[in-house]
């Protein structure tokens, strides 16, 4: 297999794909788009016509959307043990918590920051619901076990206390009992560390 390509910028969810990198520690390019013009160019539109970042290049395979980059990765090396093998039993709660963070979580972020109201007459007709559903579930999962599939670090916990992380940062969710330390726990492997020291410093360069 050639190396793979990553386009992406240090201020998006780019930094998700960096840290999964990272953890695989497999040869990859890197190039950064900017969003002043350079991520809307013909040449990128023709990779992802969404003209949004991240991405990734493959010989001829394209893969964009954070959490799919993130689970082709996963399968594609599956002796770095990034995702439970196929006739695990735990290959459900894996796509369940994959899909999760990038279903009702992402939307439920979305609505606390920009205030969108989402009541009971329409909870059933959005993504995520009530969003104190979304959290109360997030912190059954999370005070059941070290790692949200079991005793194991999968990329459903890099992409999981990624956007944890930042909700919490950005006071997107509703701080809960165990949600920091979750996240401060997955931060503190040495590829996360890695990813972010990368990431950092495109942004001191820029």
């Amino acid at each position: 297999m050639s190396k793979l390509k990553f386009y992406t910028n240090p201020w998006s969810r780019g930094r998700i794909v960096r840290w999964m990198l990272e953890e695989l520690q497999v040869p990859y390019d890197v190039e950064v788009r900017g969003y002043d013009g350079d991520i809307k160019a013909p040449d990128y539109l023709a990779i992802n016509p969404m003209g949004k970042v991240p991405a990734l290049m493959a010989d001829k395979t394209i893969i964009t959307e954070t959490v799919a980059i993130c689970t082709w990765l996963a399968d594609r090396f599956p002796e770095k043990g990034l995702a439970p093998a196929l006739d695990s039993p735990l290959r459900g709660s894996y796509y369940r918590w994959l899909f999760f963070a990038a279903g009702p979580l992402e939307m439920a972020m979305s609505a606390k920051a920009f205030n969108w109201t989402i009541d009971k007459k329409i909870a059933q007709s959005v993504g995520c619901g009530m969003l104190e559903d979304v959290t109360n579930t997030l912190e059954g999962a999370l005070g059941s076990s070290p790692f949200i599939c079991g005793d194991s670090f999968t990329t459903a916990d890099l992409v999981l206390a990624s956007n944890l992380g930042w909700a919490l940062s950005q006071n997107q969710i509703d701080a809960r009992p165990g949600f920091a330390d979750y996240v401060a726990r997955m931060q503190q492997r040495e590829a996360a560390r890695r990813a972010n020291e990368l990431d950092d410093a495109l942004v001191a360069a820029a």
